[in-house]
């Protein structure tokens, strides 16, 4: 029988504190060191490796993090939430976004129907109207061929699938599956529809709106925007916009879409990648051939996070050492940092994911918690990183892990040698340098150039960025968070701290204010 308790509460967890801490510097140095990078690695899918040889751990530590799962019984939560269990307590609803992908375990119905051929008859229905708009099938009023989609939509409709999108754009083009250009609304400030519309043809433009409940402020005012847009150009917005949404919602049966396609409640936004939210912009964007690919990664990652092994199981080994990181040894934050330019919006949306879904500080019963959870996420591509906050990574007053990713080979291929060595090889040259000058530091008498070391960080190995690598990426790190959150014994699928401010804004706008919330109204000249 599946328990749910806080953290402190578990022995194994209290036993873990206990453990003598590992001397980062000293373990990582000379052979030792490489002793442990060959060693301190688990296999991933699509050809990743997850390293974490320079994680302040040991076989002690790994030891007392396998008691922690067995105790916390990690293995079966993960089997209760893709078996159709309630795990969104907060919100009484199921969990499952990994059935988009593939069904793990038992056939799980809701809403009288077996969601598995839900989602796959919504996968089915984005594909064949992706094709046909490629075929010229379905066209605009004057018959001509969509050549850009424009995505609408805010936060988990935005984050994820932009994400994705710049992450296979170039591969797409150097692979002959580019197919239309992708450009996405998302803030509510004018300036950002405005910035989108100016740099397209709308007349050869589709538009997916996406929203969940129909009812998004942000999302409806940026569709307004693009109606308007679309008939001062004399242009039929309804043969341009279609809709993704909730069946229930009031764009499901609208004649203003040319086609709407469905989500469901039990998919929460910051997991809808591989959704139809995903879906329909990604299958416009390289064709619905490439989106599957992405699917197939992310399932065959699942896969690996079911294992009851922790040294088999890549995401829960990462979640494990993550909250040692935090509640052990008292770490405030990690830095996600992508030594490639296709992940250039991977960090913003692993942001949203992990501090959205463990930002709590209650557990899943409503009660407070007396230690910290969900950690600080932010992140940059490497090089870029590299000069700029990493000044604060090596010698601030914080130590901060962090989590490498880095590839083998470029998407492109296109490279040059300069001075014996080729791009690509300097910039891997740098993500080798950096793991080894956060762990070992270097001792100087002059203060300003001494490096203590004794920073943690893994590394995420893999060939190159594709439609199969994105998604076995992407899945890991949903299921290191969701890992975390049994850990943490929070509900990781709800996010009630987003809501209060839009409250606020429509009393706001209603001129319904006062006290310091009309002063600000006041001072913002609304």
């Amino acid at each position: 029988m599946i328990t749910w308790n806080n953290l402190d509460t578990l022995a194994s967890f209290k036993e873990l504190e206990g453990v003598k801490k590992v001397n980062l510097a000293e373990v990582m140095a000379g052979e030792n060191g490489a002793e442990r990078v060959k060693n301190y690695s688990v296999p991933m899918a699509e050809g990743f490796a997850y390293n974490f040889a320079a994680k302040q751990v040991d076989d002690e530590v790994l030891e007392g993090l396998k008691k922690l799962a067995e105790e916390a019984q990690l293995t079966e939560k993960f089997e209760a939430l893709y078996n159709g269990e309630v795990i969104n307590t907060g919100e009484k609803r199921l969990v499952l976004h990994h059935m988009t992908r593939g069904q793990l375990g038992n056939a799980v119905e809701a809403d009288g129907v077996d969601k598995r051929t839900f989602y796959t008859e919504q996968q089915k229905k984005i594909a064949e109207f992706a094709n046909k708009v490629h075929a010229g099938e379905i066209t605009n009023g004057a018959g001509e061929k969509f050549t850009t989609v424009v995505q609408i939509g805010i936060g988990g409709s935005d984050l994820g699938p932009r994400a994705m999108y710049l992450a296979l754009e170039n591969w797409a083009k150097k692979n002959g599956k580019f197919k239309m250009e992708a450009k996405f609304i998302s803030n509510v400030d004018p300036d950002d529809a405005a910035a989108v519309l100016n740099s397209i043809d709308v007349a050869h433009s589709i538009f997916v709106l996406v929203s969940k409940s129909g009812t998004t402020l942000e999302t409806l005012t940026n569709e307004s925007f693009v109606k308007d847009a679309l008939k001062n150009a004399g242009l039929d917005a309804s043969k341009h916009m279609i809709a993704v949404t909730s069946e229930t919602s009031p764009l499901a049966k609208s004649d203003d879409y040319l086609a709407a396609f469905f989500m469901d409640d039990y998919i929460g936004g910051r997991y809808s990648s591989t959704s139809a939210v995903g879906g329909a912009v990604l299958s416009l964007a390289f064709g619905p051939e490439v989106f599957a690919q992405f699917l197939d990664g992310a399932a065959a990652e699942d896969k690996l996070a079911t294992n009851k092994d922790v040294m088999q199981n890549p995401a829960m080994l990462d979640a494990l050492i993550g909250v040692y990181e935090r509640n052990v040894l008292g770490y405030p934050s990690t830095a996600v940092l992508p030594y490639s330019q296709a992940l250039s919006r991977f960090p913003a949306h692993l942001q949203q994911l992990d501090m959205e879904s463990n930002g709590k500080s209650v557990n899943r019963f409503g009660e407070p918690v007396d230690y910290v959870t969900g950690p600080v996420i932010f992140g940059e591509p490497g090089t870029n990183g590299q000069h700029s906050f990493y000044q604060l990574l090596h010698q601030g007053t914080d130590i901060v892990p962090l989590q490498f990713i880095g590839f083998k080979n470029s998407q492109i291929g296109t490279d040059v040698v300069i001075q014996d060595s080729t791009s690509q090889q300097k910039l891997c040259a740098n993500v080798a340098a950096q793991i080894v000058a956060f762990a070992c530091g270097k001792a100087d008498e002059n203060h300003n150039k001494n490096f203590e070391g004794g920073r943690p960080s893994s590394i995420i190995i893999g060939d190159q960025v594709t439609p199969e690598s994105l998604g076995a990426l992407l899945a890991h790190f949903e299921n290191k968070v969701m890992f975390q959150g049994f850990l943490w014994n929070v509900n990781s699928f709800d996010q009630e701290g987003v809501q209060l401010g839009k409250v606020l804004a429509k009393r706001v706008l209603a001129h319904e204010t006062d006290g310091a919330l009309k002063v600000f109204s006041d001072l913002l000249n609304i």
